[in-house]
């Protein structure tokens, strides 16, 4: 507890809607998914749809073509609203591989029939706990949900160990969230799941009446909170240290607290890939999500964006709990592919 105390878009309201309009009732059986196929063809290109922001993942890219002579076309949007244009767009989709910002938005692809089936070899690269449990996506990095905190306006043990204590009249005005971010909307689905539909229903009721501030991502909530503008910011850890590495640790007015384990708000969500069920032949798109997972890939994201290794035998970048000790046992990542209900809820309360 010590260790954790001290650490210190474009979803809009009628995108909310297409996604929970376009989620199908059910998921499409497993068997129906093609598999993808070892006489695949190269070309020498793919194209691909990244909910990852461009400064994030691009160098990655850019690497990747060294590497192995593939060209990458790129298609940068929101996670959510590529969710759901994947969606709309169906078998005529240009896309041959979705990195998603989180697995609610996988798993809603997913639903929808629209992976391929990806060889054991590339599933099983990464612990179960922290990917698909049908082989239909794969797990690239965890990223914790923490809150950052103004250190100058609060000490450690001042900090709610539950985001539910956020509701409480004493953080009125001084909470900030991004309701249209990818990762927020997974930790309200984590909320859902956990807790139930009626507790996330009044939490975020809860926030709208204690004045909740809203932001755009997670970096302008840190900066808002490295301002003195709001105390508590809900972001992704990785965020944090980001901008340690810019600023030192003198330039650091946002410290980080942990919530409990097993609290919703203590999420360990993961960014992952999909094949496109159209490119289940395309051995270029196929070697970009072999390369997401293997040691060059995985260290590209512990040394520059600060997330958590998912293949095993990698450290985890300086300063991070184990991620065993933040996992919540009782929350499958699978379990998060109702995005279209998250939205919904979210607009009804007036978040979107």
């Amino acid at each position: 507890m010590a260790l954790r105390r001290a650490l210190a878009a474009f979803s809009l309201p009628v995108l909310a809607l297409a996604v929970a309009g376009c989620s199908p009732e059910s998921p499409a059986p497993a068997s129906s998914a093609p598999q993808a196929s070892s006489d695949a063809v190269a070309d020498g290109t793919f194209t691909l749809y990244s909910g990852r922001e461009e400064e994030l993942v691009q160098p990655l890219i850019d690497q990747f073509t060294v590497d192995t002579g593939i060209a990458v076309e790129v298609r940068y949007a929101g996670t959510t609203e590529l969710a759901a244009l994947l969606q709309e767009e169906g078998d005529a989709s240009p896309a041959d591989v979705f990195l998603s910002q989180d697995a609610g938005a996988l798993g809603a692809v997913a639903k929808a029939g629209l992976f391929a089936l990806l060889p054991e070899a590339v599933s099983a690269a990464v612990d179960p706990g922290f990917t698909s449990t049908d082989g239909s996506w794969v797990g690239v990095t965890g990223r914790a949900r923490v809150l950052a905190y103004d250190s100058e306006a609060l000490d450690a043990d001042e900090v709610p160990a539950s985001v539910l204590d956020l509701t409480d009249p004493a953080w009125n005005g001084q909470v900030g969230i991004a309701p249209t971010n990818a990762s927020f909307q997974s930790f309200v689905t984590a909320l859902r799941v956990l807790e139930g539909e009626d507790v996330a229903r009044e939490w975020l009721d809860g926030m709208v009446a204690n004045d909740v501030q809203t932001y755009p991502k997670n970096t302008a909530i840190l900066e808002a909170v490295q301002a003195g503008e709001i105390q508590i910011g809900l972001i992704n850890h990785y965020y944090w240290y980001q901008a340690l590495a810019e600023l030192g640790e003198d330039g650091m007015r946002a410290r980080l607290s942990f919530p409990e384990a097993g609290d919703a708000g203590a999420i360990v969500n993961v960014t992952g890939a999909g094949l496109l069920a159209g490119a289940s032949d395309d051995a270029d798109a196929l070697a970009f999500i072999e390369y997401l997972v293997s040691d060059a890939g995985q260290r590209y994201f512990v040394d520059t964006t600060y997330e958590y290794p998912l293949v095993a035998g990698l450290d985890v970048p300086d300063g991070l709990p184990a991620l065993a000790d933040l996992t919540n046992t009782e929350l499958d990542l699978s379990d998060l592919d109702t995005l279209g209900d998250t939205t919904a809820l979210l607009t009804e309360v007036g978040l979107l």
